[in-house]
């Protein structure tokens, strides 16, 4: 089993900036990937980043050039840094995490809301 806590969510105007944080319970030289999701009203729960254990990352064409993902290995912290916020950027923020098993897990979320 892999615990995650996400944190850093919040009210952001539009332009803003934020950064989503996602502390594991295990070492991340245990996950295959780790990435970010999210999930806005109405909508199908959507990729917005991933990086691979090797530091491959893919992002949505949405978020692309807005948006970094990150991690620090001695944390056990992955990271998500996301710019010029749009209203549309506004969603419940999901961390995942596949484990060497390819067994997926999901952190709580984390409301993200931008408003003016």
């Amino acid at each position: 089993q892999v615990q995650l806590v996400e944190s850093g969510g919040g009210l952001v105007q539009p332009g803003g900036s934020l950064r989503l944080s996602c502390a594991a319970s295990r070492s991340w030289s245990t996950m295959n990937t780790m990435g970010w999701y999210r999930q806005a009203p109405g909508k199908q729960r959507e990729l917005v980043a991933r990086i691979t254990r090797f530091d491959r990352t893919d992002y949505a064409d949405s978020v692309r050039g807005r948006a970094t993902i990150s991690r620090d290995n001695a944390k056990n912290t992955v990271y998500l840094q996301l710019n010029t916020l749009k209203p549309e950027d506004t969603a419940v923020y999901y961390c995942n995490v596949v484990d060497s098993q390819s067994r997926d897990f999901w952190g709580q979320g984390t409301q993200v809301t931008v408003s003016s």
